[in-house]
């Protein structure tokens, strides 16, 4: 299986743990068998080589994440880096080619595209070998998965297929609804569209030549930031006619806020923190050397990290952005491929790093 897992965006709605260069797919908070933490990243590579361990995973990134996936997830992980940010067709079509030009991936094979942090089981990733395969067969140039909606979001597309089968001809697309309308739709037997499809590799490469002048991958990527931001869904999905879903009825969660980082921790306090028996709901992830001791709290997240402190209600959290983009900081923590710094203290005229190298 080659896939592309899609790794982008900044910190805003996790702050005080993500910023504009540690994105949340990076924060370790899933507690692993031996009682470690990983990250979303880490995760759902791990996820991925469990299913199928010859799979053939590249990372499409900014260059600002590089050091932090090597970091995590070592060299042997391919990455594909934008040289700066053109949205997901232009970055989908330099990772295609990537795939073709540098690691030698056949025209004919199937390539499985989809976000680097999806809250999922291993049951996901075998749906998505199955789009790949499904793929594979040529019946379709793009092969999408549609997720089952659990209820009317107005925060997710929606797919219309033709049918109920596993796998269907798709009918049309839909935009982000309003609740009255999602529920319309889910009546129709309206899918999600989690941003995860499949085609052939030769198929994204003609798409990207006919909307781009480019010989190869080199040429694509010396020519990157002229190019257009479009997304995929504008620039080929809403326009393929040869196209079909495959329904997948697992758990899907998207991570994006504190409210639902929360409801996937295992452990309600992360690092040095306690809190007494009169509170509930309440989680706490605290990265300082400094204890944390809540009392008499209900439903809320506490965050402590060297880029600043958040106390808030979790219904709240999820409107934390405008007030964060009002902070004015450097990056005070970052993870690097040779390991991590922070910093202590910032002054007029000093500054102190803390450095720790990774072994070796």
């Amino acid at each position: 299986m080659n896939i592309v897992l899609l790794s982008g965006g900044s910190g805003k709605r996790l702050w005080p743990l993500s910023n504009d260069i540690r994105s949340k797919q990076f924060i370790k908070i899933f507690k692993t068998e031996d009682g470690q933490y990983e990250s979303m990243v880490q995760r759902v590579y791990r996820q991925i080589k469990k299913i199928d361990s010859d799979a053939k995973v590249t990372i499409a990134t900014s260059k600002t994440q590089v050091s932090a996936i090597h970091n995590q997830l070592g060299d042997e992980v391919g990455i594909s880096v934008e040289p700066c940010r053109r949205d997901t067709f232009p970055a989908i079509a330099l990772a295609t080619a990537y795939l073709h030009d540098v690691l030698g991936v056949p025209e004919d094979e199937a390539v499985v595209v989809c976000p680097v942090d999806p809250y999922v089981e291993d049951d996901y990733f075998a749906a998505l070998k199955a789009l790949g395969e499904q793929a594979d067969k040529g019946e379709a140039n793009l092969v999408l998965m549609g997720i089952e909606p659990t209820y009317p979001s107005e925060k997710y597309g929606y797919i219309i297929p033709v049918s109920k089968d596993e796998v269907s001809a798709v009918s049309t697309f839909k935009e982000k609804p309003d609740t009255k309308t999602a529920e319309s739709y889910i009546a129709q037997g309206a899918l999600w569209n989690g941003g995860v499809f499949a085609y052939k590799l030769k198929y994204v490469l003609d798409r990207a030549h006919e909307l781009i002048d480019f010989t190869d991958y080199s040429d694509l990527f010396a020519k990157y930031d002229t190019l257009t931001k479009i997304s995929f869904d504008y620039a080929v999905v809403e326009k393929e006619d040869k196209i079909q879903v495959m329904r997948f009825r697992g758990q899907w969660k998207d991570l994006g806020t504190w409210n639902t980082l929360t409801e996937a921790m295992q452990d309600n306090a992360i690092g040095d923190a306690m809190m007494n028996e009169q509170c509930s709901g309440v989680n706490i992830i605290n990265e300082l050397n400094v204890p944390i001791l809540a009392m008499g709290l209900h439903d809320v997240v506490i965050s402590a990290s060297p880029e600043g402190i958040l106390v808030s209600d979790k219904e709240q959290s999820s409107y934390i952005k405008p007030f964060v983009d009002k902070i004015d900081q450097q990056i005070m923590f970052a993870e690097k491929s040779w390991g991590s710094f922070r910093v202590l203290d910032v002054e007029d005229k000093s500054l102190t790093i803390k450095v720790t190298l990774n072994p070796g």
